[in-house]
């Protein structure tokens, strides 16, 4: 079964368990392992180590399928998918102890690096107080903690400078789950914080998050292919209609080929969603416009043609009797006010259609039919 296809026949227990999960505050347990089972935790993960390696344009649908049944459950997944993606920037053995071994493996992230990582023999110390935003970790496998690395009682820099900033990867059970997401919108994401207290961390257990080198930044303005800087990152460049539009950066390089094409792959399917979204938004604004403008046109032309010439021929006939009726006559008063009111009706069409016509600064100018129709007023005397 495809992911769009367990996604879509998920939809009905998504649906049946809104109410679970607004009043649990996250996904009920049954709901979760049934996501987790069908592997849509996994659909960004690589093929070569057990995931579902789908493109973009169809986790785009698999998102929008879980969406439609319920927003809080779409965020999770989501939320949970996308980080695995870090399964194809690490080594595969590493990746594979993380995502693949532990049954259901989830990992459950934070925004903002307010931990510390204290470079330990092996590995580094990890304290990171009520980390926040950390959407799923009631069910997470692992919290990941982001911290500032301190080596030799120093925060280490990057070599552009600034303090280098890690994910280090926390079993759950050595974390601190904290009740601190009471909500009125999203409440089923469970996105509560977390802390952790001085815990070991492996060096195999480190993510990266390093900002671009001078030899990257490089690499993209010149378009090379598969550039390793001297931090050990490769720079994986992602094409739109042979253009480059960006880059993904991987650490470390030594990646066998396959992981290469992989993430070649998934940076061509963001390009190609990216793209393929703002030609379609662009697309469909110019089609309301267009219909906006011929609707404009059309009602425009209608009001001139027919209410607008029905007010001027009142007009007219008004004009005609007032001549030939005598002015003490009764029905001299009728006429009078028939063309009174012709006349305010004729100003009120008048500025109807003026305000159809309104066309708003770099719209461009008034069709030649719209132009004649919103005329100065003479036009429909």
């Amino acid at each position: 079964m495809s992911a769009l296809e367990a996604a879509r026949k998920l939809a009905p227990q998504i649906r049946a368990s809104a109410d679970e999960i607004d009043g649990q505050r996250e996904l009920p347990r049954a709901l979760f392992e049934a996501i987790a089972d069908a592997g849509l935790f996994h659909v960004a993960v690589p093929r070569a180590i057990g995931g579902g390696e789908i493109d973009l344009p169809t986790y785009v649908q698999v998102i929008e399928e879980i969406g439609k049944a319920d927003a809080s459950t779409a965020w999770v997944v989501n939320q949970g998918a996308i980080y695995a993606t870090y399964a194809a920037r690490m080594p595969r053995a590493a990746a594979k102890k993380i995502w693949i071994d532990p049954p259901r493996a989830v990992v459950a992230n934070t925004p903002a690096a307010t931990g510390k990582a204290v470079v330990v023999p092996g590995g580094y110390r990890v304290t990171a107080e009520r980390q926040g935003f950390s959407t799923g970790c009631r069910h997470a496998t692992w919290v990941a903690a982001h911290a500032q690395v301190v080596e030799n009682g120093k925060i280490r820099s990057e070599p552009d400078g600034t303090p280098e900033l890690r994910y280090l990867l926390v079993p759950v059970g050595e974390a601190e789950l904290l009740d601190t997401w009471h909500t009125r919108g999203m409440r089923g994401t469970g996105t509560h914080h977390f802390s952790v207290h001085d815990v070991f961390v492996p060096d195999g257990h480190l993510l990266g998050g390093e900002s671009p080198t001078k030899e990257e930044r490089a690499s993209w303005a010149e378009g090379r292919e598969h550039v390793v800087s001297a931090a050990n990152t490769l720079s994986v460049p992602m094409r739109l209609g042979g253009q480059l539009v960006g880059s993904l950066r991987i650490r470390p390089a030594n990646l066998a080929s396959e992981d290469i094409e992989f993430v070649e792959a998934l940076g061509a399917g963001l390009a190609e969603v990216a793209g393929r979204a703002g030609l379609r938004a662009a697309v469909e604004q110019a089609e309301r416009e267009r219909v906006l403008a011929a609707e404009r046109e059309l009602l425009a032309a209608d009001l001139h043609d027919t209410v607008g010439q029905l007010f001027v021929d009142m007009q007219f006939l008004a004009a005609r009797l007032l001549e030939s009726l005598p002015e003490e006559s009764s029905w001299a008063e009728q006429a009078a006010r028939m063309g009174a009111l012709a006349t305010q009706g004729k100003d009120e069409i008048t500025r109807a259609i003026q305000a159809l016509a309104f066309v708003p600064s770099g719209e461009g100018r008034l069709s030649e039919s719209l132009q004649k129709a919103t005329a100065p007023r003479v036009a429909i005397l």
